[in-house]
């Protein structure tokens, strides 16, 4: 086995957060050598490609967990939506910038506008919603959400939720047209292809099987082709772990003690999917319910329109399931060979605390596809069986962390995990993800690079020129950041 020059940058898994890493880095530090390692056959075929993850550009307008309600009745904390309505104008904004450059190509490739709808039922999820449209309303970043109880109104807004339903049903919904479908999947290859046209080097259907830390301060990254297993090796200054649910395998190998006590909870599940151009004319929208009880947040109820390379289709689900797999294409040893003297207490004070989520996989599990789609048909009354069919999602590995007072919990997002000295990342974790990765990977610079942000910020202003900044703060400079991006995406402002 060869050791071949040392590298700049090692960017390990080729999903959204390696592409939008390394295109931030190219360029802010144009001369420097990136390589990014993939063990599939191409990159944006995990949890980035557009049929295992529902599309939706979070932006917490229709996801009500990111808004909870406040159990006295009161009025629900913005705070978290503002937070994650923050992050992905952040995105927008380096995606604008992007398709100036001519780094993105035309806007429709990859994102569309879509309205972002929540539906909920029964007196008092509708109490609930109505509340938090009564906080969410007068802000800026979602002053123009419409609240409606008027089957009528609802209709008109999707009507595939409201035709042949039952007259004394108790429901309400929400609507704001500058909501998005995103295929980053689109995005990611965009991005990639750009890095190797500019001088960094793509390998795929080649594995990082360890790495390790240097007497020099450099990372030494053992890889394995997945076609022929010849052995190659490679030192990197700066090493990004993200391969999905298989960063933990690698952050763990590295020896950093950031990495200990953290482990994942992998979860399954499957979409039903109409290409029926009739049915898919007919629902315009992304629309968001509430998540049943024990249900993981990613597993909210949501009918969904998508967009991939320039047809539309519908979405509904996800059905959750349990699949000890940490990648879709990962291996049934992923769960049990992540646990550790260092995570077997988070892992089993999750395992106690958590018997409601537990029941509802088991129950997900065993339900038959007559029931998955009479799921649907509460959502749709009109849904004919013979128009859907099953589609296998991405895994979703969800953050189990140490808690001082519970011994364990289960993190809803993502954590970015950081060497004492910057010169390894990782990131585990689920939704929002890729809407935000642009926020994220610039919080993983400001950790990993810290002397050169006073070198890197004008630049970076220049890409996203709220950065360092609050939109919310300032709703003049917000609608017209707004306004601006969507001209140049081509969507709603």
């Amino acid at each position: 086995m060869t050791t071949e020059e040392t590298v700049d940058v090692a960017l390990i898994g080729g999903g959204i957060m390696s592409a939008t890493l390394g295109t931030l880095l190219k360029q802010l530090q144009p001369d420097w050598t990136i390589r990014l390692y993939e063990r599939l056959s191409s990159v944006a075929e995990e949890s980035s490609n557009p049929w295992n993850n529902a599309g939706t550009g979070h932006a917490a307008m229709c996801e009500l967990n990111y808004m909870p309600d406040d159990p006295s009745g009161g009025a629900p904390d913005p705070s978290k939506a503002i937070q994650i309505n923050e992050q992905f104008q952040v995105s927008r904004q380096f995606w604008s910038y992007l398709v100036d450059q001519g780094i993105l190509g035309s806007p429709s490739s990859f994102i569309n506008s879509c309205p972002h709808m929540t539906f909920v039922q029964g007196e008092k999820d509708v109490d609930y919603l109505r509340r938090r449209w009564q906080v969410l309303k007068d802000h800026v970043l979602f002053e123009r959400m419409e609240y409606s109880e008027d089957p009528a109104v609802i209709a008109r807004w999707a009507p595939l939720l409201i035709d042949h339903r039952r007259k004394d049903e108790v429901f309400a919904a929400t609507r704001i047209d500058s909501g998005t479908d995103v295929d980053f999947g689109a995005i990611t290859r965009q991005l990639v292809s750009h890095l190797t046209d500019h001088g960094a080097s793509v390998h795929v259907n080649q594995e990082v099987k360890s790495l390790r830390r240097l007497s020099d301060g450099t990372w030494l990254l053992k890889i394995r082709d997945t076609i022929g297993r010849t052995p190659r090796s490679v030192k990197a200054r700066f090493v990004f772990v993200g391969a999905g649910g298989w960063a933990l395998k690698l952050l763990q190998k590295s020896g950093i003690p950031e990495a200990k006590g953290y482990g994942l909870f992998p979860i399954s599940g499957e979409f039903l999917r109409t290409d029926n151009q009739e049915v898919v004319a007919r629902h315009q929208a992304k629309v968001y319910s509430q998540a049943k009880v024990g249900a993981p947040p990613m597993s909210v109820p949501h009918l969904d329109t998508r967009v991939v390379d320039g047809r539309k289709s519908l979405l509904f689900g996800p059905y959750a399931g349990f699949d000890p797999r940490f990648l879709k294409e990962g291996s049934i040893t992923d769960l049990p060979g992540a646990i550790r003297w260092s995570n077997i207490i988070p892992y089993l004070a999750v395992a106690v605390t958590n018997g409601s989520l537990l029941k509802y996989l088991i129950t997900e599990l065993l339900k038959s596809k007559k029931r998955k789609f009479e799921s649907l048909r509460e959502f749709m009354p009109t849904a004919q069986r013979k128009d859907w069919y099953l589609i296998r999602a991405g895994q979703r590995a969800q953050v189990i962390k140490k808690d001082r007072k519970k011994g364990g919990v289960l993190q809803f997002g993502t954590e970015v995990i950081t060497s004492a000295d910057g010169s390894i990342s990782g990131l585990l974790g689920a939704s929002p993800g890729a809407s935000t990765a642009a926020p994220i990977m610039l919080d993983l610079l400001k950790r990993c690079f810290a002397d050169r942000m006073p070198e890197w910020e004008p630049k970076l202003k220049q890409m996203i020129p709220s950065y360092g900044t609050k939109l919310s703060d300032d709703p003049e400079i917000a609608r017209a950041s707004m306004q601006r991006t969507a001209e140049t995406l081509g969507i709603v402002a």
